[in-house]
């Protein structure tokens, strides 16, 4: 029987706790312990100092980082890479390059792997976008997000004057994406593929101005299509407190003569779920090439799909192909 990897937690939000979560319903893991800077957690599972993880490096064989990309990841995660088999779920796209730098860097000199980038997008899509590029001579792509609630966005919404609650969901048009799967999406842009949907929970004297903030908000809002709904906090609480999110990959071209499509699409209840769920495949496939001695950064377009699986290759290879 296979030795059971021995996995551990780093921050415990909504990522960590849907991580903790499904390890639990994992054949080949167990949960060793969660490291947090608090000294108590609403969880059952050991808890330990996160200044002393290093201590227990020679107990756990993959490290989840659950942690922000803002700031926590690139300030945090090339010292953990030292010490630790490491996966986690980065999504500053353009930022990317540099990170994979840093933490090829710490875990080559660690001698561990650094699985960066996990998730969906990051992640899921990236994997579908270079398929699709790779099968198309002059390969037309699109990428779609939503429908789905973007927390970065919510959060801008939160943060104007008189809003009490508040939540934004990104939701693609059909006509755009009816056009990327006809081949005429050159010129697709995501302002004009996507239209913004505020929910918002203020007193009836504020809205107006809340409005025009909202809708007006550069980078955030401005110039995207944007309609702003205010609600009591009864139907706010009763009806916006989930997490859904997904998207599209679309990528069509002409083959010869004749026209195809590829559509890769995500349908997500709760998104820290599924994120969890690829940072666990992927931190399975990190501890496989750890102990085949590969070190150092590697990203999920390095991944060899059997090792995201409980299955052996022999298995898969009869079941599958």
């Amino acid at each position: 029987m296979t030795q059971k990897i021995s996995a551990a937690i780093v921050g415990y939000g909504n990522l960590g706790k849907s991580v903790e979560k499904l390890i639990a319903k994992q054949p080949d893991m167990e949960l060793y312990g969660i490291f947090s800077r608090r000294d108590s957690l609403e969880t059952d599972a050991a808890v330990y100092p996160v200044a002393e993880a290093a201590e227990h490096k020679d107990k756990v064989d993959l490290l989840f980082l659950c942690l922000g990309s803002a700031t926590d990841i690139p300030e945090q995660a090339a010292s953990f890479a030292e010490n630790f088999t490491t996966v986690d779920t980065y999504d500053n796209h353009h930022l990317i390059p540099a990170h994979r730098e840093k933490m090829d860097a710490a875990a080559k000199a660690g001698g561990t792997v650094a699985m960066i980038s996990t998730g969906w997008d990051p992640g899921m899509f990236s994997i579908n976008r270079t398929i699709g590029e790779a099968l198309f001579p002059n390969a037309q792509q699109n990428t779609f997000w939503g429908p789905g609630l973007s927390q970065g966005h919510s959060d801008a919404v939160r943060r104007v004057e008189g809003v009490k609650a508040g939540v934004q969901y990104t939701l693609p048009k059909e006509e755009a994406l009816q056009a990327a799967k006809e081949g005429r999406g050159d010129e697709i842009t995501g302002a004009n593929a996507h239209r913004r949907r505020v929910v918002a929970v203020a007193d009836e004297a504020d809205q107006e101005r809340i409005r025009q903030e909202i809708v007006s908000m550069p980078d955030y809002f401005e110039p995207y299509e944007t309609t702003v709904e205010f609600v009591s906090q009864e139907v706010f609480d009763r009806e916006h407190q989930g997490m859904p999110h997904g998207g599209h990959v679309i990528t069509s071209g002409d083959l010869g003569g004749t026209h195809s499509s590829v559509e890769f699409t995500l349908e997500l209840e709760r998104n820290p779920d599924f994120t969890a769920a690829s940072q666990l495949a992927y931190g399975r496939a990190a501890v496989r090439m750890a102990r085949e001695g590969r070190t150092g950064a590697v990203t999920v377009l390095e991944v060899a799909p059997y090792l995201l699986s409980t299955a052996s290759l022999d298995e898969l290879v009869a079941r599958d192909i």
